[in-house]
């Protein structure tokens, strides 16, 4: 939001010099930029009075050849396309070397056929309104002499401030909240335009509000919160429009004035489309720019019906499920049940509070104006407005909050700034139904901010700054009731009252204390475990990754959670499995030509718990029950953390020492290994075996498993869930629960012997289905204590040689005695018990015997 301090001057006085942007971070309000509006054109912009005008003929539009006075002994030479000047006339000129905003430099160059040196400006040249039909002409009566600085009487004389207004602050979202502030901050007059100048309602137009609807004149309830009083004349017997309100909870204020007989073609004034242009928003003619202007002073949003194209009365209700309506913008929207809408006889002619429809905008040639302004449910808009993706200004401010108390004040302004400058008259008859229930009362214990915040808070500091917030303070039995205004829907719990006398005060007086941290807790056993297994995969050759837990419909497979309010509609569920944000991951950088690439990630999935059922509402008032907490964490969805790699290309790259070696099923049962060693579990007690498990190739997958229950997968990937994906063939994957893990345990010290090992090589002929690392456990249960270690080097297989489906498995056999030196026949016979072992599991044969 861009707010210009000129404007914020107007309801609030602000020291000379003050620090206003440094004065709203200490309020707790983002500043983004600072930005000096002379700033934005550089160099010489002065005032000129046109000494001649040459019309030069034989072009295709109006041509002028300008001399312009600016101050100087020689009148300055300017060819100008515009003709809404004349001789005699005050103009702003930009002489050359200035530079305009967006980068646009300004020079001295010959053009249709005359030198032109400098321009005469635009107001949208200059940044300061979208206004671009010809150049600005300066009234007569400015007090301007040629080759003064333009800046000041063109709009160029003021500083915006950028802010970024958090999702509580909605009264911030506006000029009159803003000034608030600074009138805290300062400790400054504050002129509140959304207070009481004129007569109250009469009680004669008073009602309760009751009923399921509320049509006709309506009126106010006779019991306030404090800011509830209206600068406006009241609802009159006469509605300003026949309305009828069916849903008061959507909408529980709605007002209405109108204006008949304006000029359709009088313009903005000239101070209102300069502060629509710095805030961002285009000028559409006076009735809309009212409106505009209105919600950016006040916090208002309003809209503007052309009454000659509604038909009938007004009626505020619920959308009908597939109801069609074309919004302003020109797409025709299919509404939901939760929608409101505002409609006549046609049927929906706005989505209320989101954007108004093509059937009743007001148009060029409009001559009667229905100002509408409302006060609707914070929750329906911001759904309506996801729901469609219709982010308007309007939404964004009724999701916030938005003063309940102000469709009347907003209103009166409107027809008083509609009749001054497009003339009309209104017939003074005013619609007002409301419905608006009064701000609750909170009950705070004075010196609950102190204990918060560590500060001495008096309880006189304490009632002082919720008065200056706007809240009404009585102190009963020593607590303070306090009852928050009406432009406050944020000020719901004594937490937040306790926010704001810190805020007030000052959170630089806060003083910043670190905890102490216990000492000797250090790491628990599974952030130990997580940061080995992460470490290890590292030093393997693998990155780590971080994704995002969530996925869409496709990368679930069986149960999963679904978000409530995800961030994306394509990607509603959290994940139950590392592998697809991760494969995802693998895609794109290949696809960014990273071919040999080798990824990890470690993370929590989320598994989702049968008949979970809602959690139970816990409110902030108490610490929830033991109970209470057993009954939320029993519908929390189980949370194990995985451990995942993927790698596709070269495991081993390829270069003048030879051929590389591609990345392959083998590659990511290793990283399983490494995984399951680095979490502390001996190898003695993993196995793997081959197993079915989508998404890998059925004949390529191994089961991993620890003390016999299986813990994760590993091996080369379906043929059909890469082509799916994308991704090359024989990209492999593996997936660990490492909270499946059973405990590390102590492990003992390695026995070093200084004795020289005896080293044989044994290569077994087996059957091609018998694993290989079942032959190895036979080999090692069958050579005793002296076996040291074995290693699987060579895999071979030949019909001929071998028999059909044989393979030869050769194993190096380490033998090693830690008190001697071993003979030849110890290492043999150890040798032979260990094929002998082989052989009776298997039928395990010595290759060539």
């Amino acid at each position: 939001m861009r707010i210009p301090l000129s404007w914020l001057r107007e309801y609030v006085d602000l020291p000379a010099g003050a620090d206003v942007a440094d004065a709203l971070v200490r309020l707790g309000i983002e500043v983004d930029a600072v930005i000096d509006q002379r700033a934005t054109v550089q160099g010489d912009l002065v005032v000129g009075r046109v000494a001649e005008i040459e019309e030069l003929t034989g072009f295709k539009k109006p041509i002028r050849f300008c001399k312009v006075d600016i101050g100087r002994e020689q009148p300055q030479e300017i060819v100008c396309g515009a003709t809404n000047f004349a001789a005699g006339d005050l103009v702003a000129v930009i002489l050359p070397g200035g530079v305009l905003p967006g980068g646009f430099e300004i020079g001295a160059r010959k053009t249709y056929g005359r030198m032109s040196a400098g321009m005469i400006v635009s107001a949208r040249e200059l940044g300061v309104s979208d206004e671009h039909a010809g150049i600005i002409v300066l009234p007569p009566e400015t007090a301007a002499s040629p080759g003064e600085d333009a800046r000041p009487y063109v709009g160029l004389d003021d500083v915006v401030f950028e802010l970024e207004i958090t999702p509580d602050r909605g009264y911030a979202m506006s000029v009159r909240g803003i000034a608030r502030e600074l009138s805290h901050a300062f400790d400054a007059p504050f002129r509140d335009p959304g207070l009481a100048t004129s007569a109250p309602r009469s009680e004669a137009t008073r009602a309760d509000g009751a009923g399921s609807g509320s049509s006709a004149s309506g009126a106010s309830a006779a019991s306030r919160a404090p800011g509830l009083a209206t600068s406006a004349p009241g609802a009159t017997a006469e509605p300003a429009y026949p309305v009828i309100v069916e849903d008061t909870v959507g909408c529980d204020r709605f007002a209405a004035r109108a204006v008949r007989g304006i000029d359709p073609a009088a313009p903005s004034p000239e101070f209102m489309r300069r502060r629509l242009t710095t805030a961002g928003i285009r000028t559409l003619g006076l009735a809309i720019d009212i409106t505009n202007y209105l919600m950016l002073e006040l916090g208002q949003p309003m809209h503007a019906f052309d009454v000659t194209r509604v038909r009938g009365p007004l009626v505020v209700r619920r959308a009908t499920q597939g109801e069609k309506l074309t919004t302003l913008d020109g797409v025709a929207r299919v509404l939901d049940a939760e929608d409101m809408v505002i409609c006549d006889e046609t049927g929906p002619i706005s989505l209320a509070a989101v954007m108004g429809g093509e059937t009743s905008e007001v148009q060029p040639d409009t001559v009667d104006v229905l100002f509408e302004a409302a006060h609707w449910d914070p929750v329906m808009v911001g759904r309506t407005a996801r729901r469609h993706k219709l982010f308007s200004e309007a939404a964004k401010r009724w999701e916030r909050g938005v003063d309940p108390a102000l469709p009347l004040v907003a209103l009166d302004r409107a027809v008083a700034l509609l009749v001054e400058y497009g003339g009309g008259a209104t017939d003074g008859n005013v619609l007002d139904i409301d419905n608006v229930v009064p701000h609750r009362s909170l009950t705070i214990d004075p010196t609950l901010p102190g204990r918060r915040a560590g500060v001495p808070y008096s309880e006189a500091r304490v009632v002082e700054t919720l008065t200056a917030v706007g809240c009404d303070v009585a102190t009963v039995d020593g607590s303070l009731v306090v009852t928050p205004p009406t432009w406050r829907p944020d000020l719901t719990e004594p937490a937040d009252l306790v926010e704001e006398v810190i805020r007030l005060d000052g959170y630089d007086k806060v003083p910043s204390v670190l905890p102490v941290a216990p000492p000797g807790n250090g790491l628990t056993p599974s952030q130990r475990r997580r940061r080995a297994v992460a470490l290890a995969l590292a030093e393997g050759g693998y990155v780590e990754v971080l994704s995002y837990p969530f996925v869409g419909p496709s990368a679930v497979d069986g149960p999963a959670v679904r978000l409530a309010n995800p961030l994306s509609d394509e990607e509603p569920f959290l994940r139950t499995s590392l592998l697809p944000p991760l494969l995802a991951t693998l895609k794109r950088n290949i696809g960014r030509g990273h071919r040999d690439t080798a990824l990890y990630e470690l993370g929590s999935v989320f598994l989702p718990r049968p008949g979970a059922g809602s959690p139970p509402e816990m409110g902030v008032e108490r610490r929830p029950t033991e109970e209470e907490f057993a009954a939320a964490d029993a519908t929390v969805p189980h949370q194990p953390w995985h451990a995942a790699v993927v790698l596709a290309g070269e495991m081993e790259p390829a270069g003048w020492w030879g051929s590389g070696r591609p990345a392959g099923w083998a590659d990511a049962i290793e990283a399983a290994r490494v995984a399951v060693a680095a979490a502390g579990i001996a190898d003695e007690r993993v196995t793997v075996e081959a197993a079915e498990q989508p998404p890998w190739h059925p004949g390529r997958c191994a089961a991993i498993a620890v003390d016999g229950v299986t813990i994760g997968h590993a091996g080369e990937l379906h043929p059909s869930a890469l082509a799916a994906l994308e991704l090359p063939r024989r990209t492999s994957a593996m997936e660990l629960d490492l909270d499946a893990l059973p405990a590390a345990g102590v492990a003992p010290a390695p026995r070093v012997s200084g004795f020289p090992p005896a080293l044989i090589d044994v290569a077994l002929v087996v059957d091609g289905a018998v694993p290989a690392a079942a032959v190895q456990t036979a080999l090692v249960a069958g050579a005793g204590d002296l076996l040291e270690a074995v290693r699987l080097f060579d895999v071979y297989t030949n019909e001929q040689q071998l028999g059909e489906g044989r393979k030869s498995l050769a194993y190096k056999l380490t033998f090693r005695a830690p008190d001697r030196t071993l003979t030849v026949e110890e290492a043999v016979a150890a040798r032979d018990a260990a094929v002998a072992e082989a052989a009776t599991r298997f039928g395990a044969v010595l290759r060539g015997a």
